[in-house]
């Protein structure tokens, strides 16, 4: 039986290169599945006779992808402590991390379903649609929820696949899963006509069946390590309780950051509709600059954890470089891109003349925005592989601080102007209180 675990450490830096863009090249692709499917859920909506049906999706999709967002903590934590024992050649503390984390997302599923109703309510009450609109987006919530296990149970052997550098698997799992929802979203609402709750349907399938996917890939994977189940202790009180540590850390930093982005839409939306629909024109730069850099955080996640439990500092130290320099370059090319290209893309994004002349306005902040975010992009991947979240957590309460004081101080002066430099203070902050805590993860690794 072969042992992955003897090839964890690169031995120089054109292997660790090498490696570098055999974990980051496949998360990259299964990103780009996640906008085609978003597009393909658009256009079965968008063709439908009535637009109640294209807004109870983004309603009720929204309510649902927040609360799954929020609980996104299972992946990292996952990664972090998997790739730690990777790293140590741990194969029973691989097995128990997925059983506690996979036991964990089980446990949260069923609480959902058992809380969907409340969850419901509170977010028809936050978004005041219409009352055709709210009804239909309840069928798309009451539908979507029956998958929160396998979803959350599925963040889970995605960090495991991250933790152990097997990207490969996730970028199957991805294109599966995303190909299978495209295929049944088209076989439910176009052909069976079954409207909002076809969408939904479909995706709940499509996550049950990479549920079943992962659990054959994970057995699969386990075959060539090392160690048994019977050698795990799935109850060690010390291990739970840094697992739920870890996880409730990274569930306060994600709500920062999801309360940071909301506050940013509030305080836009006070400056008029015009100004809000361009500054939601322009955040998808935003949301489009993660399909590049999240490779490499993630990269960053398995061979700083790795190295971590090897004690290996030299390692470390080369993987946190190679990760920055390549993650420094994908952001230039996005601020080339975006400074050559921007126009076009916000037509391409709206036809609205006075959303795109406004777009157009406040477009440069995006340019800028790729060589000031990629620090905390690749620094957010450094400290889950080194499970380091409470200085996460620490960071990022006090950069949303940053933030709120600037947006309050700034928005009042410069407009639109000064809410978008909030933003960027905001990334600034995170980065910097990042980079302070970054030397005690090189003493960690000290053999």
């Amino acid at each position: 039986m072969t042992d992955p675990q003897s090839s964890a450490i690169p031995p120089n830096a054109a292997a660790l290169n090498r490696r570098v863009w055999r974990l980051a090249g496949p998360i990259i692709l299964a990103n780009l599945s996640v906008p085609l499917l978003g597009a393909v859920d658009t256009a079965v909506m968008g063709h439908l006779p009535d637009p109640m049906f294209l807004g109870a999706v983004a309603v009720g999709g929204t309510i649902i992808h927040f609360i799954f967002w929020g609980l996104g903590f299972l992946r990292m934590g996952t990664a972090g402590l998997t790739a730690q024992a990777y790293g140590a050649t741990d194969g029973a503390e691989m097995r128990a991390v997925l059983a506690r984390a996979g036991g964990l997302g089980l446990a949260l599923g069923i609480a959902l379903w058992l809380v969907q109703w409340p969850a419901l309510q509170i977010g028809l009450y936050l978004f005041e649609a219409s009352a055709d609109v709210e009804a239909l987006a309840g069928t798309y919530f009451l539908v979507r929820i029956w998958s929160a296990p396998a979803v959350l149970i599925n963040y889970a052997i995605v960090g495991w696949f991250v933790g152990v550098q097997n990207t490969r698997a996730v970028l199957l799992l991805q294109v599966v899963m995303n190909g299978l929802n495209i295929a049944l979203d088209l076989l439910f609402v176009i052909g069976f006509g079954w409207d909002v709750a076809g969408v939904a349907a479909a995706t709940v399938l499509a996550e049950v069946a990479a549920l079943g996917l992962g659990a054959v890939l994970v057995r699969r994977e386990l075959k060539r390590m090392s160690g048994r189940w019977a050698d795990i202790d799935f109850w060690d009180r010390d291990k739970i309780k840094r697992l739920i540590a870890i996880n409730r850390d990274i569930f306060i930093r994600t709500f920062c950051l999801m309360f940071a982005f909301a506050f940013f839409t509030a305080r836009a939306a006070k400056l008029g509709d015009d100004t809000l629909a361009a500054n939601a024109v322009l955040i998808q730069f935003q949301h489009f600059l993660s399909f590049g850099l999240d490779g490499f955080a993630h990269a960053a996640e398995a061979l700083v954890g790795g190295a971590l439990g090897a004690r290996d500092q030299r390692t470390l130290r080369l993987a946190v470089k190679i990760c920055g320099a390549w993650a420094a370059l994908i952001a230039t090319f996005y601020t080339v891109v975006y400074a050559a290209a921007g126009p076009l893309i916000i037509d391409l994004l709206t036809n609205i003349d006075n959303v795109r002349e406004l777009a157009r306005e406040y477009r440069w902040w995006l340019v800028i925005s790729p060589v000031i975010s990629v620090w905390s992009f690749t620094l957010d991947g450094i400290f889950i592989g080194a499970t380091r979240t409470g200085a996460m957590r620490n960071g990022m309460v006090i950069s949303l601080a940053a933030f709120l004081v600037a947006a309050v101080t700034l928005q009042p002066l410069w407009g639109n102007h000064g809410l978008w430099l909030s933003l960027m203070i905001f990334m600034v902050a995170r980065a910097l209180t990042l980079g302070a805590a970054y030397p005690k993860i090189e003493k960690a690794a000290v053999g």
